[in-house]
């Protein structure tokens, strides 16, 4: 499919209007990282509102969810939940100058993954474009999947020009033949990582369509850093505490963590806390209780921004065993990873994805190969035993975090693309601006 150019002109040229930012989910406890990009763009006078394809299912919200002030609407998530919505938005839609173009993308699409799901992003694009304000003449997309998909079909029916953020598994789960295409209709592209941009710039029409914008951080939400009791593994009274933050997820590790503090020495103290939901939450405790472990486990399950605070503040050392999962799916650059740091916590890690753009082993944290638990165990022994080298990679870490991963160069940069004048002055006036 050949790209639209002149939708990439305008965009490049500046959002005449407001945006319509598509997500799959919001507000979402997981996706920090969103919000407070939506915040910054928010910050910087980006006009726009928030379409999501789900209702929130988390019972909690973040800060930084409670600042963001844009309008959020919500599509039928099943087209079943509102046959009412969907046919008004299908009857609307096929009138608009776009859709014979769009109903011919999308059956190509079917064709190629005959899917229910393929189907449902149809028809919440037609209900997009159908209700869409007039004010607002650009959709951008987080994720390339499923929102990417809904923002570039409503956006052809409407004529107007689309953008999407890629992350992880949007990118490593989706068919090449989808993202070659997307790429060639979008008007630009950016993602969170080396690995990932260097991948879609291979697939995209022209390299330039695609840009490398890390999420980074911003350290003033953050409060100082705490002050680490120098604990080593002997005193059964004061064990070292051992934190991971993440989905029970395949992609996150929690089976080689868990087999890792299975083989750490029986005179080791230690505890370790887990913070996150997940698919696979009940079957890891089930494992920690056959396997001894249950006694020295905390699952806290999913925290607000202040419990999540709390725990790295607590803690000694931060654990996440990142791997690729059967389907492809992986992380990118987990954020947790650069708050831990952020946070004066040592930081052990896997060098899977984008993670070692971050850590550099045995300099400002300890990598080891994913899936190897027993080289996992390793590192976490060496650093329970040892707080000196402990408070050596943490504030290497934290050194690193603020001086290359902060939140304002990338959102400056994103502003730009959207033509937000002070922040498009600061980007152009950066060395790596694109």
């Amino acid at each position: 499919m050949t790209g639209n150019a002149e939708n990439g002109a305008t965009a490049h040229a500046g959002v005449r209007g407001q945006v319509g930012i598509v997500v799959k989910g919001y507000p979402r406890l997981s996706e920090t990282f969103i919000a407070q990009e939506i915040l910054g763009l928010q910050q910087r006078g980006l006009r726009f509102r928030i379409i999501s394809l789900r209702h929130p299912t988390d019972k909690a919200t973040h800060p930084v969810h409670d600042a963001i002030t844009a309008p959020v609407d919500y599509l039928p998530e099943y087209l079943g939940d509102d046959l009412g919505r969907v046919w008004r938005g299908w009857r609307t839609a096929r009138r608009l100058p776009g859709y014979g173009r769009a109903l011919r993308t999308w059956l190509r699409d079917l064709l190629r993954d005959p899917t229910p799901n393929r189907g449902r992003r149809f028809g919440q694009a037609c209900v997009l474009a159908a209700e869409l304000d007039p004010a607002i003449t650009h959709l951008y997309a987080h994720f390339l999947h499923t929102p990417a998909s809904v923002a570039r079909y409503a956006a052809t029916m409407r004529g107007i020009s689309w953008s999407v953020s890629a992350h992880a598994k949007d990118i490593w789960t989706t068919q090449d033949w989808e993202k070659r295409e997307k790429l060639a209709d979008t008007a630009w592209a950016v993602t969170c990582t080396a690995i990932g941009a260097r991948h879609l710039a291979a697939l995209a029409p022209d390299p330039d369509r695609v840009s490398l914008l890390y999420h980074g951080l911003d350290a003033s939400a953050f409060p100082p850093p705490a002050s680490r009791v120098k604990r080593d593994g002997r005193d059964p009274h004061a064990p070292v505490t051992i934190v991971s933050i993440g989905r029970a997820v395949q992609k996150k590790g929690y089976d080689d963590v868990l087999a890792a503090l299975r083989v750490l020495p029986n005179d080791l103290n230690w505890r370790f806390v887990h913070i996150g939901g997940g698919a696979l939450a009940g079957r890891l405790k089930q494992a920690a209780d056959i396997m001894g472990l249950s006694d020295r486990i905390e699952w806290r399950g999913a925290q607000s921004r202040s419990g999540v605070i709390d725990a790295l503040a607590e803690a000694d050392i931060f654990v996440l065993a990142s791997k690729i999962a059967p389907d492809g799916d992986r992380d990118g650059l987990p954020n947790v990873l650069m708050e831990a740091q952020l946070m004066t916590l040592p930081v052990v890690a896997t060098s899977v994805s984008a993670i070692p753009e971050l850590i550099d082993d045995r300099v400002n944290g300890r990598l080891v190969k994913p899936g190897d638990h027993l080289a996992l165990a390793k590192a976490l022994e060496d650093l329970i035993g040892d707080p000196t080298a402990r408070l050596r990679l943490a504030a290497a870490g934290r050194a690193r975090v603020l001086t290359e991963f902060s939140a304002d160069a990338g959102l400056d940069r994103l502003a730009a693309k959207f033509g937000l004048g002070d922040a498009a002055s600061r980007a152009e006036g950066r060395p790596d601006a694109a």
